[in-house]
């Protein structure tokens, strides 16, 4: 299991929200709170750590994006993000 998280490691890049458009469009996004680490969500994710990761939704702290965050960066499509692809998701966080 170490593997998966070399390679996620491997794989996080900080990206632009025009970039990101595809993904909102087809409602892969999920945002990672700053508070918690992108790298350990997505191996949580990636390894089907269901408690973990309903833990992190029950706290708000993995969410889709809203209406609203959408729109914002709709309207600043120069919006940086730190990012990574644990498919069929991207998980994002806001720089």
């Amino acid at each position: 299991m170490e593997d998966i998280k070399t390679q996620l490691a491997q794989d996080i890049a900080e990206i632009e929200w025009e970039v990101l458009i595809p993904h909102a469009q087809r409602d892969a996004i999920i945002i990672v709170d700053s508070g918690l680490s992108l790298l350990d969500v997505a191996v949580a994710i990636a390894k089907d750590d269901r408690m973990s990761v309903q833990h992190w939704i029950s706290e708000a702290l993995i969410t889709k994006p809203s209406q609203q965050q959408l729109s914002d960066w709709n309207g600043q499509p120069e919006q940086k993000f730190t990012a990574v692809i644990v498919q069929p998701f991207v998980l994002i966080c806001p720089i």
